[in-house]
């Protein structure tokens, strides 16, 4: 694992942020995500500078786009935010979490509404 995956892992393993657990090297079909947590289909990609070539974007959209068909939902930074504001990227994660939690309360409510009464 490069270094800045090893940083953000230290800080998400075993539950420790909000209680949400993350897996490593998680495959998709032919792709392999940085860092998953199944419960919430979330990916959370760390870029490194080899990303910013014209190529290898390219990749990273069909990889994406394929990823996403399944209803997975992406959350790239880079390699540089994870070493120089790594509480950044934290509060980053925490609230693409609460925005997940939210919409899942929300599908839930609309769900009960919709079903008749017995």
């Amino acid at each position: 694992m490069p270094k800045a995956e090893v940083i953000l892992w230290t800080r998400l393993k075993n539950g420790q942020l909000l209680g949400y657990k993350f897996r490593r090297q998680y495959s998709v079909g032919p792709y392999v995500i940085d860092l998953y947590c199944p419960e919430l289909k979330l990916a959370r990609e760390i870029d490194g500078v080899t990303h910013l070539q014209e190529e290898e974007q390219e990749y990273d959209r069909v990889r994406q786009d394929f990823i996403e068909g399944f209803k997975i939902r992406f959350l790239r930074v880079t390699n540089v935010e994870v070493y120089r504001d790594l509480s950044g990227v934290l509060r980053k994660i925490r609230e693409t979490i609460k925005t997940i939690q939210d919409s899942l309360s929300n599908s839930q409510s609309d769900k009960r509404l919709c079903q008749s009464p017995p």
